[in-house]
């Protein structure tokens, strides 16, 4: 009689470990991005630096670089020049760059291709909005790491030094703009990355719970296409 109930006594453990097993794991995503669950390894806090450096300092350099430092062209070749001088000449200014804008460009990029490599893309399968959005999301970062790394080498490896000669920075973009074909890469490279930007800024604040709740998130979503259009029409402009 005791010997069967140490039997059936680790049966019973046997099943109730088996359960918890299966309760515990993930579940099974046939098609698109697997779930992120709170504590598997480094992924969560990996996304969460990945959503934070979109933002800081990758998203506050496209704003200055943007809104701030193109837009004084509206100002003639002298204005723009004088920016650039000011920017080039900032204290310790290679270590600005590195940290505050390769490095965390690099990261955000990279582990942005890692996601991508990693999600099962299925907006043609399950078209809703949330599928293409992620898609769009995915594209658009793609094309403008491509213009960033051709806008660098253009700027900065070619040509004139724009460090160590201000003056000839206003001439050395309108050269390019004023061909086509670079133009046309100028504009679609420019969309994709205030595209990127926008709904960055809308995923960010869904991920770290500032907008919470459905009518709060799509109210927010709201301003997307305003902070798009407004981007793009002072870049373009």
């Amino acid at each position: 009689m005791k010997s069967y109930f140490s039997i059936a006594e680790i049966i019973i453990f046997i099943k109730e470990r088996s359960l918890a097993s299966a309760s515990s794991a993930a579940p099974a995503v046939a098609h698109g991005v697997a779930p992120l669950r709170a504590g598997q390894g480094y992924s969560f806090v990996l996304r969460r630096l990945h959503s934070l450096s979109g933002i800081v300092p990758v998203g506050a350099f496209l704003f200055e670089h943007i809104l701030i430092s193109n837009s004084t062209t509206i100002s003639g070749p002298h204005a723009y020049e004088r920016q650039v001088s000011f920017l080039a000449n900032l204290p310790l200014v290679f270590f600005l760059e590195l940290f505050g804008i390769w490095l965390p460009i690099a990261f955000h990029a990279l582990y942005g291709f890692y996601i991508w490599y990693r999600g099962d893309g299925n907006a043609i399968s399950y078209p809703w909005s949330g599928n293409w959005m992620y898609t769009a999301q995915r594209w658009t970062g793609g094309i403008a790491f491509a213009y960033i790394l051709w806008h660098t080498y253009t700027m900065r490896f070619t040509g004139v030094d724009l460090h160590d000669n201000p003056w000839a920075s206003f001439g050395k973009v309108q050269h390019e703009v004023l061909q086509t074909p670079l133009f046309l890469f100028y504009v679609v490279g420019l969309i994709a990355a205030s595209w990127h930007f926008a709904y960055g800024i809308w995923l960010f604040a869904a991920k770290w719970g500032m907008v919470s709740g459905d009518k709060a998130q799509k109210r927010f979503f709201c301003l997307v296409p305003g902070l798009l259009l407004g981007v793009d029409r002072s870049r373009l402009g």
